[in-house]
């Protein structure tokens, strides 16, 4: 059974490094003052797509992804895993996108893919960004394609009869689930981590870039006329049909206030009886220190 499998993947900042300039006077992430990585729950995510695409011969992965130029990384790692292709969703007025904006651009995208590329059988994202710590996209990508949704997902146990059976983790155990395609999947962190990088593809995609990334001066620019592979899908918001109004800072009703990086340090202890009184304090005192709340 050939399935079109797409993979939605984010690059985020690395949250283990939140300082003072982590925010921006606007209220939202400032990107360039952090370390970006992959976010970890979407290679788990990779990585159950690319175990479907080896369980049904002739299935490929779509990797789309949504950010600035930079964000062309996220889809060359996953070309060097074994995805097929990928697309970058970049456009000046998608900057600073809350889990509304983010959800819309990214089902314009695959509605997009499904109509113009093959239809989407599969939609794979993490359970949710290190950077926000939501949840949201996943199923908001599901409510605005109308597509059937599973969440919290540890491994997707079969594809058969146009149905997926998926094994989730749920509190206080596990359960298996059948759901019809077209369905999107969000993955836990506790699934099987992403496989290594195929040394193959490194050296085949290592120079493959969107065209936003280019500088027109690299040594191998040439290639780009030989090697069709070498250029990466790059899609604005027009170009996927999407209204603008719906879209970046106009289409997000959520602003982040602030971030704050809290040091937990043991500097004296406090015996406290289980009176009111002292649970009360002590919770007053953790709230005017920020420790909690």
């Amino acid at each position: 059974m050939k399935l079109k499998i797409v993979v939605l993947a984010k690059q985020v900042p690395d949250t283990r490094n939140v300082g003072k300039d982590a925010m921006t006077a606007e209220g939202t992430v400032n990107r360039a003052a952090l370390p970006a990585i992959f976010n970890p729950e979407d290679l788990n995510a990779l990585e159950q797509a690319l175990r479907i695409k080896d369980q049904n011969p002739g299935s490929t992965v779509t990797m789309l992804t949504m950010g600035p130029p930079r964000a062309g990384e996220i889809i060359r790692q996953g070309l060097y895993r074994g995805a097929d292709d990928g697309f970058l969703l970049t456009d000046r007025k998608s900057a600073g996108a809350d889990t509304l904006a983010t959800s819309y651009f990214l089902a314009k995208a695959i509605e997009k893919i499904d109509k113009e590329l093959g239809h989407v059988d599969i939609v794979l994202g993490g359970r949710q960004a290190i950077d926000g710590d939501t949840a949201q996209v996943g199923p908001q990508v599901a409510q605005k394609l109308g597509l059937n949704q599973v969440t919290y997902a540890e491994e997707v146990q079969k594809i058969e009869d146009g149905k997926a059976t998926i094994q989730r983790h749920i509190d206080g155990g596990v359960e298996t689930v059948v759901a019809p395609l077209p369905v999107v999947i969000t993955v836990n962190g506790s699934a099987a981590p992403a496989r290594p990088c195929n040394a193959k593809n490194v050296m085949k995609y290592k120079y493959a870039t969107c065209p936003m990334e280019r500088t027109g001066e690299e040594p191998w620019k040439d290639l780009y006329e030989t090697r069709p592979y070498l250029t990466l899908g790059q899609w604005s918001i027009a170009d996927c049909g999407a209204d603008y109004d719906q879209c970046g800072l106009a289409g997000s009703p959520t602003k982040v206030s602030s971030v704050k990086s809290i040091v937990f340090q043991a500097k004296e202890s406090k015996s406290l009886t289980g009176s009111d009184a002292d649970v009360e304090g002590l919770i007053s005192e953790l709230l005017e220190k920020n420790i909690i709340g």
